[in-house]
C-alpha cells in the first residue's frame, strides 16, 4: 500500500531481458535502507526488490505488468519516482494507492500557469476507468488532485515543488504515463455496472 507521495528520484543503471522479464537495476539515495523482498512502487508501479549490490537494487517487470505500464519504455539513464510502502504508524498524505497500474495515457498539453503548471493526460475510457473533478488520480505514482475531467481526458496542476522533485520536469507532450484510478471510484464504477 502507498500513499503517492513520491520519496525520491531512482536512475535506471542497467536493464536485463531474461525470457518475457525484465530486470531493472536502478541507483538511488536511500538504496542502503531497501531490503530484498521489499515492495517499492516505480512510476506508481509496485515491484519487488530481488536483489542489492552497494547503491544499486534490482527489481523485475513480468509480461503482464510491461503490458499495462510504461515501464517497458525505461532506458539506460531514464528516471523512475519511487516510493516505499507505506508505514503503519505515520501521516498519510496523499490518497490510498496500491502500486497496480490501471493503464497508460498520453500527455496531450503542458501549459505553464505564471507559477504552475497544467498537465492533460488522455487515455483509453473504453476499459471503463473514470476521473471525476477534485478526484485522486496516480499519475506516474504521483498522487494528485483532477482540476479538469472529460470523457477520456482529464487534467492536474503541478506546483514547483512537485515538478522539481518528481519525473514531472522531464515530462513532454506525447510520453505515455501510468495511472492509478482511485479505488473507491473503481469500486463504485463496478457496483453500479453490475446493478
Amino acid at each position: 500500500m502507498f500513499t503517492g507521495i513520491i520519496e525520491g528520484l531512482g536512475e535506471v543503471v542497467a536493464i536485463e531481458k531474461e525470457g518475457e522479464n525484465v530486470h531493472f537495476s536502478i541507483k538511488c539515495s536511500f538504496t542502503n535502507e531497501l531490503k530484498v523482498d521489499q515492495s517499492l512502487a516505480h512510476n506508481g508501479v509496485c515491484l519487488t526488490i530481488v536483489k542489492i549490490n552497494e547503491n544499486i537494487y534490482t527489481v523485475t517487470a513480468i509480461k503482464e505488468t510491461l503490458i499495462k505500464s510504461s515501464l517497458g519504455s525505461l532506458q539506460i539513464g531514464s528516471k523512475v519516482n519511487l516510493e516505499r510502502a507505506m508505514l503503519a504508524n505515520g501521516r498519510f498524505d496523499g490518497h490510498v494507492v496500491q502500486g497496480h497500474v490501471d493503464q497508460t495515457a498520453i500527455c496531450k498539453s503542458i501549459i505553464e500557469e505564471n507559477g504552475s503548471w497544467t498537465f492533460t493526460f488522455e487515455y483509453d475510457n473504453n476499459i471503463g476507468n473514470i476521473t471525476v473533478e477534485k478526484g485522486s488520480i496516480t499519475v506516474n505514482g504521483v498522487s494528485l488532485t483532477v482540476v479538469n475531467s472529460r470523457d477520456a481526458q482529464f487534467s492536474v496542476c503541478i506546483i514547483p515543488f512537485t515538478k522539481g522533485s518528481t519525473t514531472f520536469n522531464t515530462l513532454k507532450e506525447g510520453d505515455k504515463i501510468n495511472l492509478e484510478f482511485d479505488i473507491i471510484g473503481k469500486y463504485v464504477a463496478k457496483l453500479l455496472v453490475k446493478n
